[in-house]
């Protein structure tokens, strides 16, 4: 073997060994990484399984004490204190019922947020439940000074899906189109905001579904509209941060929820909003639905 057969078989293995050892660094350096991202990812289930079940024992003695207010308030109608102590009394006891039931809420819409999500799906007309939900909410909606209009696909929009969660998603955009239109009257008519529609005005709030396809994927779409005071960019790029809000005594878990359960549809949900104009909350839902998992 001559020399410089030898002095190249030695760079070979100089070089070979030197990219074994950094190809050999790599690989331990991703499998530490990933034992820190199995480590951190074990770590926040049993923090949510902790939080869960906190919750749940809060709830256990916190309707003990509504429990007790609504006994306490009867105890000071019946007592022999005058009027005047009575309505004192009754006025703190109709306070702490308040406030317990307010807690109660935020824990039921925490464990909705934070439970896990399983669907019952079915195929429903989409359509039919969009009707049943305006039919429902026409009433509230004329009180509050709101015009309800339907805009149907034409005949029916079978669609594989969780009537009830779908039917919630919605109902909660309702809900805020409505108080948002409301809020956007109150400020125009006081002079203390823009407002949306003129003072004395009735606000509109459309429900509309529509059928198309998206990359040759059937879907159908649920627009939830209203003629309120649209959304500034900074509060619409935080709509769907769990605990951000800007309703009095919201609990901030509405909307993220409903996004929680239109993805566990594989669908989505999107915003289009201008000031002055209104907002249109997009409901984008797969025909066929979300996919059978098994259960864990």
């Amino acid at each position: 073997m001559t020399a410089e057969i030898v002095i190249s078989l030695l760079i070979g293995l100089l070089l070979g060994g030197g990219v074994a050892a950094v190809l050999f660094r790599r690989q331990t350096l991703a499998i530490r990484h990933a034992e820190r991202r199995a480590r951190a990812a074990e770590r926040l289930a049993e923090i949510g399984a902790m939080t869960g079940g906190l919750a749940h024992e809060i709830k256990n003695p916190l309707s003990t004490i509504g429990l007790n207010a609504q006994l306490l308030g009867e105890a000071v109608n019946e007592s022999p204190l005058t009027d005047a102590d009575k309505q004192r009394m009754v006025n703190r006891v109709m306070a702490l019922r308040r406030e317990t039931e307010r807690l109660g809420g935020i824990l039921n819409d925490f464990l909705e947020y934070a439970g896990k999500i399983r669907l019952d799906v079915r195929e429903h007309d989409l359509n039919a439940l969009v009707s049943e939900l305006a039919d429902f909410y026409t009433p509230e909606a004329a009180r509050h000074g709101v015009r309800l209009r339907v805009d149907l696909a034409p005949g029916e929009l079978n669609v594989k899906l969780d009537a009830q969660r779908i039917k919630q998603c919605v109902l909660n955009l309702m809900l805020n189109a409505v108080q948002a239109m409301q809020t956007a009257s109150t400020s125009a008519a006081d002079g203390s905001g823009p407002g949306g529609a003129a003072p004395g005005s009735r606000g509109e709030l459309i429900l509309k579904t529509a059928a198309r396809r998206e990359q040759s994927r059937p879907m159908a779409d649920v627009h939830v509209i209203d003629t309120g005071p649209g959304i500034p960019p900074d509060v619409k790029d935080k709509l769907f941060e769990p605990y951000f809000t800007t309703k009095a005594g919201g609990s901030g878990l509405g909307l993220p929820t409903a996004r929680r359960l239109i993805e566990a549809h594989t669908g989505r949900i999107e915003v289009f909003s201008e000031r002055g104009k209104g907002s249109d909350f997009l409901i984008v839902l797969p025909v066929d639905g979300p996919p059978i998992l098994p259960e864990s």
